[in-house]
């Protein structure tokens, strides 16, 4: 087995790390607590190449593999959840399912501007009513002549609601099975489209510098060309959309935990108690070792995922894993970092507290920690 990064690889962690240091990291924490959404760092992520990596050529993407995609969402995590926020759902949620999904004519129409980073993409799945259980969705889409008309709403959707949204993909229901189960369909929706309004959310515990919406659909008309695939394909869509969006949120776990044993591990050597740094105390040292093996054990799994998608093979179970482990790993590194800084990490000036809050989110999104196990118990025979 090859552990060894290829050049390519290497040079993309060392220019993002280095660009999330320079433009970042000096207004991470002032736009978390503005709860800001920077158009103009996510132009200049976009302007360096973060979207659109996994994206071929022909489509203005970068044309680069699975795993780079995913050192770059775990070089910005590791200094701001928001903007790996902003990366990771522009890349796996909102071009994926174009690119992976979309008509020559959808991915032509949307994806360059995509890719370039002049525009974003939300993925409506989750309603008020439907989180974990995405089957107890109500948004329906009526064919009416040439037009599909969408009623309905989203909520918590991400990248949907800010001056560079170009639309968003909406799973909706358009029937019903022979089973008498709900068929579902992704449709396409840009913004500006009559009775599709997006609200920006606010007042959020983490991830407060990135956009998410509640979307709200009223006799929403779209042409039926605006379909993402074929009519009924919503449900198989929305699960391989879901599978891809765990790597990019485990490798925000990654990152975020890695941030928070760099701050820790910083601050511990810096801090003097009883005429010593604190991180000669076997109390301390032992939480920095656990965080530093974890964090490694959480990098293999989570490459390991990748380099099977990379290759074909199937990788849902490992996906669900990586996504499972990082951002527990992450609660749990954060919560040590925290330990570590004392009082201090209770304070917005240190940046260990905004990990310490970002962190949860991890637990939640893109299937909960209790879905990861459900998804990965199955998989086992259980």
């Amino acid at each position: 087995m090859d552990f060894d990064l290829t050049k390519e690889q290497e040079m993309i962690r060392k220019e993002v790390r280095k660009f999330a240091r320079k433009e970042i990291a000096p207004i991470a924490a002032e736009l978390d607590e503005k709860e800001e959404f920077s158009q103009e760092l996510t132009r200049k992520m976009g302007e360096i190449g973060l979207f659109g990596m996994f994206v071929s050529e022909e489509y203005e993407g970068q044309a680069m593999d699975y795993i780079s995609y995913i050192i770059a969402v775990e070089e910005i995590a590791r200094i701001d959840g928001s903007q790996a926020a902003t990366i990771a759902a522009g890349n796996s949620l909102g071009i994926g399912p174009i690119f992976y999904f979309g008509t020559e004519e959808q991915k032509l129409k949307y994806l360059p501007r995509l890719c370039s980073g002049e525009g974003l993409w939300g993925f409506g799945l989750t309603e008020p009513t439907a989180g974990s259980d995405a089957g107890g969705s109500k948004t329906t889409a009526v064919l009416e002549g040439d037009e599909w008309v969408i009623n309905g709403s989203k909520i918590f959707i991400t990248n949907a609601a800010s001056e560079m949204t170009m639309g968003v993909t909406v799973q909706a229901i358009t029937g019903t099975r022979e089973s008498g189960k709900p068929e579902y369909s992704c449709i396409l929706v840009e913004s500006g489209t009559p009775g599709f309004k997006a609200v920006p959310m606010h007042k959020k515990m983490m991830w407060r510098a990135s956009n998410t919406a509640e979307l709200y659909f009223d006799n929403v008309r779209v042409p039926k060309e605006n379909i993402l695939g074929n009519k009924g394909d919503g449900f198989h869509q929305m699960l391989a959309t879901l599978d891809g969006g765990r790597l990019s949120i485990g490798a925000m776990g990654l990152g975020g935990a890695q941030g928070a044993y760099d701050l820790a591990l910083k601050y511990a050597r810096e801090r003097e108690q009883f005429g010593q740094p604190i991180s000669k105390f076997q109390a301390v040292a032992f939480k920095l070792a656990d965080c530093a093996m974890e964090i490694e054990c959480a990098r293999n799994l989570l490459y390991k995922a990748c380099w099977l998608k990379s290759h074909h093979r199937p990788y849902e179970k490992e996906a669900a894993m990586g996504k499972l482990y990082a951002s527990e790993v992450m609660g749990r590194v954060a919560d040590h970092a925290v330990q570590i800084h004392g009082g201090y990490g209770l304070m917005k000036e240190y940046n260990v507290e905004r990990f310490y809050r970002d962190h949860k989110l991890l637990e939640i999104g893109e299937g909960t920690s209790e879905v990861q196990r459900i998804v990965i118990s199955r998989y086992i025979g259980c």
